[in-house]
């Protein structure tokens, strides 16, 4: 697998026009000829269900109302994290809340003014952290990973991708050996479920990471972590090849979902209606308010992620490292090392606050002495956060017409393929290959 370390560019990639993106002869469609499959949201996870649905022999419209994978997808770390498989509440997340709580700057924050609209989403929140329901959303997690895993590297190989992912793993970093201590239980359940790791110290820990602060006293290493050399690319190269393989793509945004007995109607703020004969929500953050009208009224929030990727960093970054104590990640991506993480409980319409960014720039460096954190790009995303860490995967309560895909949270790279797998296996009318209860729009 090609390495990329070393190989930084001045700066992120910019976005770029698409092949067959609307030819001329596409918008002579009637307009009442119905599409086949109408995907709403051209990000990750819209890109891989159309990939699969392609594979499946269906034709597919993507709409998005800005472009291919410009949301989310643009700047997200980039980890394919199938180990992952812990919810965000946890006993030990609990511990740390009142003090990250206390911190506007800090891994998670709510400003004042969004605390009472987010009350309802903070309650379901607090109830997924209770044993037997953590207990559930890792079993279903870990199901999901299987599929997410799999199907991941079909979609790389089928797209011709091996060369954009990295296999080096994730490094875990503790400040003292109390955090390691803490993090034990969640490292019980990846040994449960077969996921290798190494606790390292001393020269182990120098050898898979050089040129860490003292201040670092043990890390964890993950072997099966994988990273892709950059999200975005990584994102328009799918679009690229769904494009060329004969997909739609609409820029529009959509103002609404209307089923009937033979076909939906999707309607676009600007007056254009669109027939297709089955859905496919795939919009992030913006699903809850078509989800809603069909009488599904989920508990969708946004965390909203900052980063900043250094072009120049001057740091010999060998792997991802996950600080976990301060909720930010380190990438090393083609286009230099991303910086960022944590979390923003704030809404849609909120101002960004990069100062947040900064905040987790200055830490990077205080950890990572030698990082040259001059001449930053900055970024924020806007992540479909669900209060139990699961998506949302399964037909809506209006229609099976129409099926959703969305909600999950910081790991929509990760299962972009798999949700995509089992999207194109509800729509054919198969069993799933696992069992979507967890997963269901009616569970809250």
């Amino acid at each position: 697998m090609p390495s990329t370390r070393g190989q930084h560019c001045a700066r992120p990639p910019e976005p770029g026009p698409f092949p067959n993106t609307m030819s001329p002869a596409r918008r002579s469609r009637p307009n009442d000829q119905a599409h086949d499959v109408i995907i709403i949201g051209a990000g990750i996870i819209g890109l891989a269900t159309a990939q699969k649905l392609q594979e499946a022999g269906r034709k597919v419209t993507l709409i998005d109302r800005k472009g291919i994978a410009l949301e989310t997808s643009t700047g997200n770390a980039g980890g394919l994290a199938f180990t992952d498989l812990m919810p965000l509440a946890t006993s030990g997340m609990w511990r740390k809340l009142p003090k990250w709580l206390m911190d506007p700057l800090g891994p998670l924050t709510i400003p004042p003014a969004y605390f009472l609209p987010i009350l309802p989403w903070l309650v379901r929140f607090m109830r997924a952290g209770l044993p037997d329901r953590i207990d559930q959303s890792i079993r279903a997690q870990a199901a999901m990973m299987k599929v997410a895993e799999a199907e991941m590297g079909k979609l790389v190989k089928a797209c011709k991708l091996q060369d954009r992912v990295m296999l080096d793993g994730s490094l875990e970093l503790y400040e003292s050996e109390a955090e390691l201590k803490a993090s034990a239980p969640g490292w019980r359940r990846r040994t449960d479920a077969g996921i290798p790791f190494e606790h390292v110290r001393g020269e182990r820990l120098a050898e898979l990471q050089p040129g860490l602060s003292p201040r670092i006293v043990a890390g964890t290493f993950t072997p099966t972590w994988q990273a892709v050399t950059e999200p975005y690319e990584f994102a328009r190269a799918i679009g690229e090849h769904v494009l060329v393989n004969g997909a739609e793509f609409i820029e529009a945004a959509v103002a609404s979902v209307k089923p009937d007995a033979e076909h939906a109607l999707i309607n676009t703020a600007d007056g254009r209606t669109f027939k297709a004969n089955q859905v496919v929500i795939a919009a992030g953050a913006w699903s809850k308010a078509l989800t809603a009208p069909l009488g599904d009224h989920v508990p969708l929030e946004t965390e909203r992620g900052y980063n900043t990727t250094l072009p120049d960093p001057q740091f010999d970054l060998r792997r991802q490292l996950i600080f976990g104590g301060h909720g930010f990640v380190v990438s090393n991506l083609s286009t230099g090392i991303r910086v960022g993480g944590a979390v923003e409980l704030g809404g849609l319409e909120l101002k960004p606050n990069f100062a947040r960014a900064d905040a987790m720039l200055k830490k990077a460096a205080l950890f990572m002495p030698g990082l040259n954190t001059t001449g930053g790009k900055q970024w924020m995303g806007f992540r479909p956060s669900l209060p139990d860490s699961l998506p949302v995967i399964g037909a809506s309560s209006a229609s099976p017409r129409v099926i959703y895909a969305f909600g999950h949270g910081h790991l929509g790279l990760t299962q972009s393929a798999g949700t995509g797998q089992l999207v194109s296996e509800l729509l054919a009318g198969q069993i799933p290959q696992i069992v979507l209860a967890p997963f269901s729009p009616q569970r809250f």
